[in-house]
C-alpha cells in the first residue's frame, strides 16, 4: 500500500489534470478589447473554479481523500462538478466585467446585454470539449439569458452583486454529502465570495473600459 503522503499527492495530481483542461491562462496585459475582456472571464473563472472546488474536496474529506480518487463514480463526480462550478462562475463574472465596462459609456443595456452573451459564449465554447453532457452548454446559456433579463447593469456596477451564482454552485454540485454540506454552507460560500476579491480587484487594475467599449462598437453588429 503506497504511504498517506504518496496517496495524497497522486490524487492532488488527478485533479490538478482533471481541472487543467479547464482554460486557466493567466495574463497582465490591459484589457482594451472585447477579445480580452472575454478571455479574463473565461481564464479567471476556471482559476477559481479550480481552486474553491479542489480546497473544499481537500478540507472535508482530509486523509480520506487519496482512496476516493481510485473510484470511477466520483472521479466522474468531480468532473462534472467542476464544468457545473465553472458555468456558474462564468455567469457571475461575465456580468461583473460587462457591467464594469458599461459604466460611464454610452452602451445601452441592449448593447451590454449582447456583449455579456457573446463573452459568456466564449467561455463555455474554450470548455466545450469538457461539458458533462452535449445538452449542458445550451443549458447554462439559457440560464445564463435568463438572468440577463432580471440584471441592472448600473447596481452591478455600484459593487460586487454579481456573485451570487458561484457559491450556491459551489455548495450544490461538490460531490460531499448533504448532511456536511448544511453545515459548511456558511464557510464555504464566504470562502469563494472572499476569493473573488482578488480577481475583482487584478481587473480594476488592468480594465480600460472606454477602449473596449470603443472596440466592441466599432466591430459589433
Amino acid at each position: 500500500m503506497k504511504p498517506l503522503a504518496r496517496q495524497i499527492s497522486d490524487a492532488a495530481s488527478w485533479f490538478a489534470e482533471v481541472a487543467s483542461k479547464l482554460s486557466v491562462r493567466r495574463d497582465n496585459a490591459p484589457i482594451a478589447t472585447v477579445d480580452r475582456l472575454c478571455a479574463f472571464a473565461a481564464t479567471r473563472a476556471a482559476l477559481i473554479t479550480q481552486k474553491k472546488l479542489y480546497g473544499y474536496l481537500k478540507e472535508r474529506m482530509g486523509t480520506s481523500y487519496p482512496r476516493m480518487f481510485k473510484d470511477e463514480l466520483f472521479a466522474r463526480s468531480i468532473h462534472i462538478a467542476t464544468m457545473h462550478v465553472f458555468a456558474a462562475s462564468l455567469s457571475d463574472l461575465t456580468i461583473h466585467v460587462v457591467a464594469h465596462v458599461g459604466a460611464g459609456s454610452a452602451l445601452g443595456p441592449s448593447e451590454l446585454r449582447r456583449m455579456a452573451v457573446e463573452c459568456y459564449k466564449f467561455g463555455i465554447a474554450e470548455n466545450a470539449e469538457q461539458a458533462p453532457d452535449r445538452a449542458a452548454p445550451a443549458l447554462w446559456l439559457a440560464a445564463f439569458e435568463r438572468r440577463l433579463d432580471d440584471t441592472s447593469w448600473e447596481n452591478v456596477a455600484a459593487g460586487a452583486s454579481a456573485f451570487t451564482e458561484s457559491p450556491k454552485a459551489l455548495v450544490k454540485w461538490a460531490p460531499i454529502s448533504d448532511e456536511y454540506k448544511k453545515y459548511d454552507r456558511e464557510i464555504v460560500e464566504n470562502s469563494i465570495r472572499f476569493a473573488w476579491n482578488e480577481i475583482r480587484e487584478d481587473f480594476r487594475k488592468r480594465l480600460d473600459p472606454a477602449a473596449v467599449a470603443a472596440d466592441w462598437t466599432s466591430n459589433s453588429g
